[in-house]
């Protein structure tokens, strides 16, 4: 059980996020208001919303093919703790099992940033 601010603070921080977001574990390059990935996809972009009061950390990924892959992420206050919330959505030609595969790396990484706010 950690505050929402505390989470969101440590999730909303692009340089943290290869500590737990495993898609982004080579790290992130700032690049102006954007921020730099290299990994399986390629050199990919990552625009994040401005930080905010409301728990929003939602990012868009654009991969080198030009396909933009919108991420909602949220951070909700519950009693003393939080919730994380990622809504994932379905691309356009995925499979029932890239989907499915999908599903299950977020919800490690989901795990991860919850043993790291546990400690």
């Amino acid at each position: 059980e950690r505050d929402w601010r505390d989470v969101y603070d440590f999730a909303g921080k692009p340089e943290n996020m290869p500590l737990w977001a495993s898609g982004l574990a080579t790290g992130l390059e700032p690049d102006g208001a954007d921020w730099i990935a290299h990994g399986a996809l390629g050199t990919v972009k990552v625009s994040f919303v401005p930080t905010n009061e409301f728990g929003v950390i939602d990012h868009t990924v654009t991969i080198e093919s030009g396909l933009r892959v919108y991420n909602a992420l949220r951070i909700v206050p519950n009693g003393d703790g939080c919730e994380v919330m990622f809504t994932l959505l379905r691309l356009p030609g995925m499979t029932d099992a890239q989907f499915s595969a999908d599903a299950a790396h977020i919800e490690k990484d989901l795990a991860m940033l919850k043993a790291l706010m546990e400690r």
